[in-house]
């Protein structure tokens, strides 16, 4: 049985997708007590605004009741995906092959928990990052975060 997560996005990809946006994920999580549905879109032609978001939120919010994947009391958040994107999915790691990713790790390899490098490629158990021109291979279950990398400091340029 699919999870929560890839049934919703089944339902609403093409409502989304018939506003003009595309779907980058869903997340679905418990916080304290409290349960978060988290809609994550982009615009290809640029910047994701609040009433972009209110769009979305518009559109999906009957589908998602009427649907009734959750039956638990939830908070829908629709968002743009942000500079630091999360990435979780092969087809995410596929698009930022050769672009500066950072991996948060469980346990430290090399004494750090965090790498800023160079995806170079991946598979089912290893992802493999240049980190100054060294590759380093980290255990994809040993992984607890990957994200885009933004340069805030612009001290890679």
């Amino acid at each position: 049985m699919a999870s929560i997560e890839e049934r919703v996005e089944a339902l609403v990809v093409k409502s989304i997708e018939n506003l003009g946006y595309q779907l980058y994920d869903v997340q679905y999580a418990k916080e304290g007590k409290d349960y978060f549905l988290r809609i994550f879109i982009e615009n290809p032609n640029g910047q994701i605004s609040l009433e972009d978001c209110e769009k979305v939120n518009n559109e999906i919010e009957e589908l998602l009741d009427t649907a009734d994947y959750i039956k638990e009391q939830y908070f829908l958040e629709v968002s743009s995906t942000g500079v630091e994107k999360i990435i979780r999915k092969e087809k995410h790691l596929n698009e930022n092959i050769d672009e500066y990713i950072t991996v948060n790790l469980f346990k430290p390899v090399n004494n750090s928990k965090e790498f800023v490098g160079i995806l170079k490629k991946f598979d089912n158990e290893t992802i493999y990052l240049d980190v100054n021109d060294e590759v380093v291979e980290l255990e994809r279950k040993n992984i607890s975060l990957i994200k885009k990398y933004f340069d805030w400091d612009n001290e890679l340029n």
